[in-house]
């Protein structure tokens, strides 16, 4: 199967001619998903886990057996490590105030990655400030990449988290995450992996990773926008405080104090977006019939094409580690001496469709400053 006959499966492109260069900050939908969240919507629609007739009962078991379907995909032990979210960024947060709040202690530190996505920072700064911890980062050099030098100076024995983007959202560069994590637990700390931008283009087994936490949105691959995933480990969980209160996430209610349920319903607070999980479940089967090596071979095709292509042009300045083997798909550049959105704005008027964003530039100087 070709490009042209994947790009068939997507309905947007019959009914619009453009280029779609935006894919990390959301994917468009297959025919196939498209389908199956409507399918849902005709014949299924009720509330899971509230009703004792037939259709919420088949709602239920729509809505957990894609519970089921992800743990595989992504190899948990459990299921119930599994829990549903609106996206990454609730993920983050989730972790960050129901684990990072009660556990990280004033002078331990956090340690995140500079190149972050801010749903990845900004939640550690809340919890660096509100706990008297310290928030360090370990910087990239000239290549793009964390030099070994930067994980061995900055995860000590007195670090609590260590979050750490899989593949960064701007630069494309795919982390060494493996070693990080080891590095990581021998100094006793808690790993957040950020997943969003690798596991709609490679692999995720959790338990060979070892993360403690992963999280990633079903916008990024294929699936509807406002779902997402939190996968943390069984004993992780069980010990957390639940971040949204209400509906199924509660077993007893009395006038003083309530318990909760267990897992996973403990951290699903209110209805949840049942088609959009059955959407990320169309979606995955979607990524699975296609298989990775194809989706791999296909990317690496096109991004060396494009980084050889624009590599011959002397008025633009590209943003890529030169190793090609720890890059994913995503390109960065600027063209110089114009702004970014008024590149995207002529790009545009050619109907095609790429991410502008102001800030990269600058970011990327002050980061190679260090």
């Amino acid at each position: 199967m070709n490009v042209d006959e994947i790009r068939k499966d997507f309905p947007i492109f019959e009914n619009r001619d453009i280029s779609y260069l935006d894919n990390g900050a959301t994917t468009q939908k297959p025919l196939s998903v498209i389908e199956e969240v409507n399918n849902f919507y005709k014949k299924f629609n009720a509330n899971p886990h509230r009703g004792a007739y037939t259709l919420s009962m088949e709602a239920t078991e729509i809505y957990e057996n894609t519970r089921t379907k992800i743990a595989k995909f992504i190899n948990a032990r459990n299921r119930e490590e599994i829990i549903f979210t609106k996206n990454a960024s609730e993920s983050l947060n989730l972790i960050a105030y129901s684990y990072g709040m009660e556990n990280v202690k004033e002078n331990q530190k956090i340690v995140l990655s500079i190149m972050e996505h801010h749903s990845n920072l900004v939640p550690w700064q809340k919890v660096a400030k509100t706990t008297g911890a310290t928030l360090e980062y370990m910087y990239i050099n000239d290549d793009f990449e964390i030099p070994e030098s930067e994980i061995i100076k900055k995860i000590t024995p007195n670090t609590k988290i260590v979050g750490i983007t899989h593949v960064s959202n701007s630069l494309g560069t795919i982390n060494d995450v493996k070693k990080i994590i080891k590095f990581a637990h021998k100094n006793n700390a808690i790993v957040v992996l950020d997943c969003a931008q690798s596991i709609p283009h490679m692999k995720i087994d959790v338990q060979d990773l070892d993360a403690d936490f992963i999280v990633f949105s079903g916008h990024k691959m294929l699936a509807p926008l406002g779902i997402g995933v939190l996968y943390g480990k069984k004993e992780l969980l069980d010990n957390m405080t639940p971040f949204l209160m209400g509906g199924d996430m509660i077993e007893y209610v009395y006038e003083q104090k309530t318990t909760f349920a267990p897992l996973p319903n403990k951290f699903e607070a209110g209805t949840q977006n049942v088609g959009g999980v059955v959407g990320l479940g169309a979606a995955i089967d979607y990524i699975e019939k296609l298989g990775y090596d194809k989706i791999s071979k296909l990317e690496r095709d096109i991004t060396l094409y494009a980084r050889e292509e624009l590599s011959k042009l002397n008025y633009l300045t590209l943003y890529m580690t030169p190793n090609v083997e720890n890059h994913s798909s995503t390109i960065s550049f600027n063209i110089n001496g114009i702004h970014p959105h008024d590149i995207a704005s002529i790009l545009d008027s050619e109907s095609v469709c790429v991410r502008s964003r102001k800030s990269l530039h600058t970011t990327t100087y002050e980061i190679l400053k260090y």
